[in-house]
């Protein structure tokens, strides 16, 4: 029988897109941001431990085909999907189980010692993904926050995972010196000035990789349980018709910018810098389907790690229309 191992995700992985969905060594290297001669490996070390033989056998089969439809139906490069059992789970069971796949592909493109910079928005599973973490060393990596951080510390905020990641990996950790939000886009301005601040965003931009999450405009997001908005502005942002946010930005239902003047007053790298990354998007719950599928019509988001439950809701969901 095979033995468990950090790389089992890989290999399964690896090994039911080459086989399964009948990709060349080249396309499912692409797909999963790794060299081809990893793929080699991979697909090697899977034949020896016995997960493919006349089908691919593997607890998670049904999500993966889960993952095939989103990654076809959203043109992404790579959708993960973690399984959900039965039972009506809460929103924390699937942001963990989140947190666990986004920690294995945080592993995935983070080892050896090459040179890497990965860009962290924040939010519940991205933190999630940090306390998840274990087993990947790479002084080499640079984790930089993509946005500005609350007044307090908590551990979903970008200062505190980023803190968190560096610590674990043995990489270093680069801060956006700023609030979250300004008082007023002219305030925003200042703060964009300032050398530190056109530092940590001059190396957010040149990120490789960019790690993000979404929130939705309900009154249990977590912008709103925080205090971060006022109820005048989250009114606001409902007569604008926002419905989901992402790295300090308010997206309407079709993936467009609501007109608001919220995504003047957040300091962080644009919508722009992001289409320069590999941007894996991290969402949890099924609640977050019409929140998931506005950020995914934003055109930015290369990868999506979902929840079982979230999945199929946003399947059902783009289904209507």
């Amino acid at each position: 029988m095979p033995q468990p191992s950090d790389e089992t995700d890989d290999l399964v992985q690896a090994a039911w897109l080459y086989h399964v969905g009948q990709m060349s060594q080249e396309e499912v290297s692409r797909r999963l941001g790794i060299s081809r001669f990893k793929v080699l490996r991979l697909l090697a070390e899977a034949r020896e431990r016995g997960l493919i033989r006349v089908s691919l056998e593997h607890e998670t089969t049904g999500t993966l085909a889960l993952a095939d439809t989103l990654t076809n139906r959203f043109a992404l490069t790579e959708a993960q999907v973690a399984p959900m059992p039965g039972g009506g789970l809460d929103a924390g069971y699937a942001r963990r189980a989140v947190g666990i796949v986004a920690a294995a592909y945080l592993a995935r493109i983070g080892r050896g010692d090459a040179a890497l910079t990965i860009g962290l928005g924040w939010g519940r599973s991205v933190a999630a993904m940090a306390q998840a973490l274990t087993g990947l060393h790479n002084p080499n990596l640079c984790f930089v926050s993509l946005m500005g951080s609350m007044t307090r510390t908590s551990d979903t905020g970008p200062f505190d995972v980023c803190a968190r990641l560096a610590a674990l990996t043995g990489g270093t950790a680069m801060f956006l010196p700023a609030p979250f939000l300004t008082d007023s886009e002219a305030d925003c301005a200042v703060v964009l000035r300032q050398r530190l601040v056109r530092e940590a965003l001059a190396v957010a931009r040149a990120a490789q990789y960019a790690i993000i999450s979404v929130g939705e405009c309900s009154p249990e997001a977590l912008l709103q349980t925080s205090g971060i908005l006022s109820p005048a502005e989250v009114q606001a942002l409902r007569a604008a018709g926002a419905v989901a946010d992402s790295t300090g930005k308010f997206f309407r239902d079709d993936g467009s910018l609501a007109d608001t003047d919220l995504n003047l007053r957040a300091p962080s790298i644009g919508l722009d810098d992001l289409q320069r990354a590999d941007v894996t998007l991290l969402a949890a719950g099924a609640e977050k389907a019409r929140a998931t599928r506005a950020v995914l019509r934003a055109g930015f988001v290369n990868r999506l790690i979902c929840d079982e439950g979230l999945a199929k809701a946003l399947l059902a969901l783009d289904a209507k229309g």
